[in-house]
């Protein structure tokens, strides 16, 4: 039996899949990446240093954030650039700007309907109304984070080596800050109705993999770790995580040991979960989950806990910033020198890594870029090889929408895949 969808929608990039069954047992599970190779590691390399950030963002127009700020840590990291305080913190507000936008889109307009039964996305907002509102309420607030802060909401224009080219104005994020206990409420009204959704029951256990900070949910900082204990510091990465390019596939896939592992909102929350915000650690609780939890469609209610703990993340550090000096975040001069850096910060589908070399001068010699779904493709591939068997006794039409929402669910990027 062949199991093939020509195109699978509501993703970002455009990806099919195709499984061979034969007498009930899997024998291959491919997503298959209908984008060609951007190239972006070739166009980088020869370029000004101060280049990276604006080109590197352009690898996607959903999570530009991160691609924008993980370019610039691993920069400042090949020059030895240091930076304040106020800085890090107002990166790190940006990127949970970025991970509530993010996932508030992926939540309610991109995978609900699959656990509805819905194939019309305007009758899903017909039938619920109020949780769209919702939705887009909780989006709205984390793009106003990053157009305050960088200037616009795609592709920012302020952050750059050494901090940022102007600091934002003080009333503005005061406003956003008053907002969020508003928005807070809004969130814990929609993770109640996320709650009540049921989704299947499937199982398949996996190494997760995230950044742990001591005290904190990783997030903009920390160490390479993994529910079995595994634990480097980010420098290390590409030593313990190995790279592999499969005939006729445009995408750089990633093992750690010859196997698949997964990373993302599921990942961070299994292994950071003593580190969410207080209403984010009730919400999780009241999920019952058993650690580990290995059901990969749970995917969808960890980023639900996500944008709660993102909200009041992003709610604290306003604060503290709205009583700091703002102009300690604008960039101070620095040395440009030779080096290399390597970076790694959370994205919404999981940890983006960079390295680079830097010249003398400040051209760039070398880029390496792996994204998150480059680095959990392998594992959607082994999850979806065991889910199979499970819906085989489901009509064609049945079954087919059972794989499209256990895809959506994992969340992929198939532009940042091929960059």
């Amino acid at each position: 039996m062949l199991l093939k969808i020509n195109h699978i929608a509501k993703m970002e990039g455009h990806a099919g899949f195709m499984a061979s069954v034969l007498q009930g047992n899997v024998k291959s599970a491919k997503l298959e990446v209908q984008e060609g190779i951007r190239l972006i590691e070739g166009v980088l390399i020869g370029r000004h240093y101060k280049d990276m950030p604006v080109v590197a963002q352009r690898i996607c127009g959903i999570c530009p954030v991160v691609h924008s700020l993980t370019s610039i840590k691993a920069l400042e990291n090949a020059m030895r650039v240091t930076v304040t305080p106020e800085t890090e913190k107002l990166r790190a507000v940006m990127e949970y700007g970025q991970i509530i936008h993010s996932h508030a889109l992926h939540l309610f307009f991109l995978s609900l309907a699959d656990f509805l039964d819905m194939d019309n996305d305007i009758k899903l907002v017909q039938e619920y109304p109020a949780e769209a509102k919702m939705a887009i309420r909780i989006r709205e607030y984390g793009m106003s984070i990053v157009k305050v802060i960088g200037g616009r909401v795609v592709h920012p224009l302020t952050n750059e080596v050494g901090g940022f080219k102007k600091a934002p104005e003080a009333d503005a994020l005061r406003r956003i800050a008053m907002e969020s206990a508003e928005i807070l409420q809004v969130a814990q009204e929609l993770g109640a109705f996320f709650k009540k959704i049921k989704i299947p029951e499937f199982y398949r256990e996996t190494e997760y993999v995230s950044l742990q900070k001591k005290g904190e949910y990783g997030i903009y900082d920390g160490d390479i770790v993994s529910n079995r204990g595994f634990h480097i510091p980010v420098e290390n990465f590409e030593a313990s995580f190995h790279e592999l390019q499969r005939q006729q596939e445009v995408i750089k896939r990633v093992e750690h040991g010859g196997e698949s592992y997964m990373i993302g909102a599921i990942a961070r929350v299994n292994i950071n979960r003593d580190k969410l915000k207080p209403a984010a650690q009730k919400y999780l609780t009241s999920l019952a989950w058993k650690f580990p939890y290995y059901n990969p469609f749970g995917n969808i209610l960890a980023q639900m806990v996500e944008v709660i703990h993102s909200v009041e993340s992003s709610a604290q550090l306003l604060r503290e910033l709205l009583h700091a000096d703002l102009e300690q975040v604008v960039t101070k001069s620095y040395e440009v020198r030779e080096g290399t850096g390597v970076a790694a910060i959370e994205a919404p589908r999981g940890t983006l890594y960079y390295h680079v070399d830097v010249d003398a001068k400040g051209y760039i010699k070398n880029v390496n870029i792996i994204t998150p779904t480059a680095q959990f493709l392998n594992n959607l591939e082994d999850d979806i090889a065991e889910y199979i068997p499970t819906i085989l006794g489901l009509e064609g039409e049945a079954r087919e929408k059972k794989l499209r929402a256990f895809i959506r669910a994992y969340d992929p990027c198939i532009s940042c895949a091929v960059h």
